[in-house]
C-alpha cells in the first residue's frame, strides 16, 4: 500500500528481457531505506525489489503487467516515479494506493494556470465510472485531486512542487501514464453489484 506521495525520481539502468517478460535495473540513490522482498511503487505500479544494487534495485515486471501498464515503454535513462511501501509511521498525505493499476491514460493536452500546469486526460473506455470531480485518482504514482470531468475526459492541476519533483512536469500531450482509480470507489462498485445480484 503507497500514499501517492512520490519520494523521489529514479532512472532505468538496464532492461533485460527474460522468456516473455523482463527485469529493471532502477537507479534509485536517494529513496531511502529498504530490503530485498520489499514493495515499491515505479511510476503508479507495485514492483518488488528482488535484489539491492549500489545504486537501486532489481524489479522482475510480469508479462500482465508490461501488457496493462506504460513499464513496458521504459527505455535505459527513462525517468521514472519511486514511493516505498506504508509503515506505521507514514503520514498518508495522498490517499490509498495499491499500485494495481486500472488502465492507462493519455494527456491531451497541458496549459500554463498561473505558476501551475492544467492537465486534461482521457481514461481507457469503462474507467470513467470511477473517476469524479474533486476525488483522488493516481497518475503514475502521483495522487491528484480530480478538477472536472466531462465523460471519458478529466482535468487536474500540476503544482511547481509536483511538476519539479515528479515526472509529470515533463509530460506532453500524448504521454500515456499508468492509472489507478480511488480504491473505494472499485469497492463500493462491487458491493452494490453484489446486492443487486444477491448471494
Amino acid at each position: 500500500m503507497f500514499t501517492g506521495i512520490v519520494q523521489t525520481r529514479g532512472a532505468v539502468r538496464h532492461l533485460e528481457s527474460r522468456n516473455g517478460d523482463r527485469r529493471l535495473e532502477i537507479d534509485a540513490p536517494k529513496l531511502g531505506d529498504f530490503r530485498t522482498g520489499d514493495s515499491i511503487c515505479v511510476s503508479g505500479a507495485c514492483l518488488t525489489a528482488v535484489a539491492r544494487t549500489p545504486q537501486g534495485f532489481l524489479a522482475d515486471v510480469s508479462r500482465e503487467t508490461l501488457e496493462h501498464t506504460t513499464l513496458g515503454d521504459l527505455r535505459p535513462g527513462a525517468a521514472v516515479n519511486l514511493e516505498l511501501s506504508l509503515t506505521p509511521e507514514t503520514v498518508l498525505g495522498g490517499h490509498l494506493v495499491t499500485g494495481h493499476v486500472d488502465g492507462v491514460a493519455e494527456l491531451l493536452s497541458q496549459e500554463e494556470d498561473a505558476r501551475s500546469q492544467r492537465l486534461r486526460l482521457r481514461v481507457p473506455d469503462g474507467l470513467e465510472r470511477y473517476v469524479a470531480s474533486k476525488g483522488s485518482i493516481c497518475v503514475d504514482g502521483v495522487s491528484l485531486t480530480v478538477n472536472e470531468v466531462d465523460g471519458r475526459e478529466f482535468g487536474v492541476n500540476i503544482i511547481p512542487h509536483t511538476a519539479e519533483a515528479t515526472t509529470l512536469g515533463e509530460a506532453r500531450p500524448g504521454t500515456r501514464f499508468n492509472l489507478e482509480v480511488d480504491l473505494i470507489a472499485r469497492y463500493v462498485e462491487r458491493l452494490l453489484r453484489a446486492r443487486e445480484t444477491g448471494p
